[in-house]
């Protein structure tokens, strides 16, 4: 509310008092902002993280406060400078708080605010792809430090235009064929394997460096990507689709997914996640055991490395503290119905072989051009059948509304996937749009799995403030925040501190209080263990309140929350506490 004594009579210039202007301090008008004022607040009553937000100690309050005058002295002076980016099409642009993540990142990650977001306990992360939630240097670096990786190309490597368009692979060789052909050479026989530690050295732009740079953009979206929202949905899709083959590839030999996993999990604990349900899609992709060439021939193999690596991160001092993972089983929509059914089989027999560590259903992949679930709903009713007759409980949490269409195909797989029983929504990008619907998630107790810089990338909204997230939150529905695929997306780290960070700037309703929020229901909604639909329903109810699993973490992430805001005092108080900046 504006200050009256900023406006006092004394200050009334001569014209105002000519022409009768009110001022701030009179009566009358103090009753109509005081109006105002309760009309903001009766709105905000009705926020999803209201709740919380009526629930914090005074020091959180102080905490949050202290976190607010931080992002006003950074519009302030970090926001409103002009920087140059290496970025075709922009020669330079004005900063601002929310603006587009790749042009952001390296600005965002030398703030006080990111030091803050950093520490912060983030809880759960429920929506990660796991083979590209790994750290893509990493991948490279332990392919070339591995012996016996090599590389192929469906076609010679003699160009950029060539090395963009390849169909590249990284497999285990156990002895080569001496000399042969460079693949950087016309010469080169298609899908043949070379030393990789031998090609990487012999590439023609830079050696190593320039290797590891190449097979980075084959992987991943990068800011030029990003930024040609003009070229549309699609084309991104296509780009984002490409990177997984090569990325699969890197990670499909045992020593290196051991050692990925390991680091995944440190990064993961380091960034103040204690808990991930991943998705995956066992089997879409070979993996070969250590000094094999075959691959192997079940799921089997690479469920059993997961949950070696999990266990044994867990036993470790790294990950004290870590409470683990466990797997949505995902299955592609652009599969044939045969392919859809032997794949749900294998879910069940891997579901009957690893009880723990596979916990729900879903079906991903660019909705606007895969089946809808509509069109999957034979499948999906057979399934459930199936997991009847073989004794196992396995709940669907269905991708839905990750469109920009209103009434398509593609958006009404929301309406399919409420339908369905689903225990959570991925992305939900599209759900504002329907009010009957809002309803019935916030009745049935559905969680959305929102993903910004996720959708920003692939050109869902142009930036974090145009996102839907605000809308749903103001509606009272229950999101948590996600990082979807941070590997492909060019975060250069696995957590989401990214996805958190650009909140907090993107939008002024949140707050640190939000993002509070939202962590706690990430804690709140994950899959910690087998629960028939009445028992997850009473769970999620009662929250920290009741007495299982989810409750007690509920309550260890509260203390976490609570020494976090502590910190924020304890660190920055002289400087930001007290008074409005």
């Amino acid at each position: 509310m504006p200050d009256p004594e900023s406006d006092a009579i004394d200050d009334i210039s001569d014209w105002e008092a000519e022409e009768g202007l009110p001022q701030l301090s009179d009566p009358f008008l103090q009753q109509w902002l005081s109006g105002r004022e309760a009309l903001i607040e009766e709105e905000q009553m009705k926020r999803s993280d209201n709740a919380f937000r009526q629930s914090l100690t005074p020091l959180a309050v102080e905490a949050c406060a202290i976190v607010s005058r931080v992002l006003a002295e950074e519009r302030r002076t970090t926001w409103t400078e002009r920087l140059q980016h290496d970025v075709a099409e922009t020669e330079g642009i004005d900063m601002y708080p929310g603006m587009i993540f790749h042009l952001a990142r390296d600005t965002m990650e030398k703030t006080k605010s990111w030091e803050i977001i950093k520490h912060m306990p983030k809880g759960a992360l429920l929506h990660a792809h796991a083979d590209a939630t790994m750290n893509v240097a990493f991948l490279i670096k332990q392919a070339l430090a591995t012996e016996g990786m090599a590389i192929s190309s469906d076609y010679p490597l003699t160009d950029a235009s060539a090395r963009a368009r390849a169909s590249v692979l990284f497999r285990f060789r156990k002895s080569f064929d001496h000399p042969g052909p460079s693949i950087w050479t016309a010469d080169y026989k298609s899908n043949t394997f070379v030393p990789l530690r031998e090609a990487a050295a012999a590439f023609p732009n830079g050696g190593f460096d320039g290797f590891k740079t190449w097979v980075t953009s084959i992987c991943t979206i990068n800011a030029e990507d990003s930024l040609k929202h003009y070229h549309g949905v699609d084309m991104i899709w296509q780009k984002f689709a490409s990177c997984f083959q090569p990325l699969d590839a890197l990670q499909s030999y045992e020593p290196i997914l051991r050692a990925s996993i390991r680091h995944l999990l440190e990064d993961l604990i380091q960034d103040g996640i204690r808990w991930v349900d991943f998705r995956c899609i066992f089997g879409s992709s070979k993996f070969f055991k250590e000094g094999k060439e075959d691959a192997s021939p079940h799921s089997m193999d690479l469920l059993q490395v997961w949950s070696e690596e999990i266990h044994s991160f867990q036993e470790s001092e790294d990950g004290k503290g870590f409470w683990g993972c466990r797997f949505i089983w995902t299955t592609l929509r652009s599969w044939s119905r045969k392919q859809v059914l032997e794949h749900m089989k294998s879910c069940i027999e891997m579901k009957l072989e690893f009880p723990d560590l596979i916990c729900g259903f879903d079906c991903v992949g660019y909705e606007n051009a895969g089946r809808s679930l509509a069109d999957l709903t034979p499948e999906l009713f057979w399934f459930k059948k199936r997991c009847v007759e073989n004794g196992v409980d396995i709940p669907f949490f269905f991708h839905a509304g990750e469109c920009i269409g209103d009434g398509d195909e593609a958006d009404q797989n929301l309406f399919d996937a409420i339908l369905l029983g689903t225990r959570r929504i991925g992305h939900g990008f599209s759900l504002y749009r329907h009010p009957l619907l809002i309803d019935m998630v916030k009745s049935k107790r559905i969680l959305v799995e929102c993903c910004p810089i996720s959708n920003e990338i692939l050109r869902l909204t142009s930036s974090i403030k145009a996102h839907s997230l605000p809308a749903l939150l103001s509606r009272g529905v229950p999101c948590c925040l996600s990082n979807d695929d941070p590997g492909v997306l060019g975060y250069e780290s696995s957590g989401v501190t990214h996805d958190f960070w650009q909140a907090l700037q993107g939008w002024e309703n949140l707050g640190l209080e939000g993002l509070g929020s939202l962590a706690e229901n990430g804690v709140r909604w994950a899959c910690y263990e087998d629960q028939s639909s009445k028992e997850w329903g009473k769970d999620i109810a009662d929250g920290k309140y009741g007495q299982g699993i989810r409750a007690i973490r509920m309550r260890q992430w509260t203390e976490d929350w609570n020494k976090f805001c502590e910190w924020i005092v304890e660190n920055y108080a002289i400087q930001y506490g007290g008074s409005d900046i």
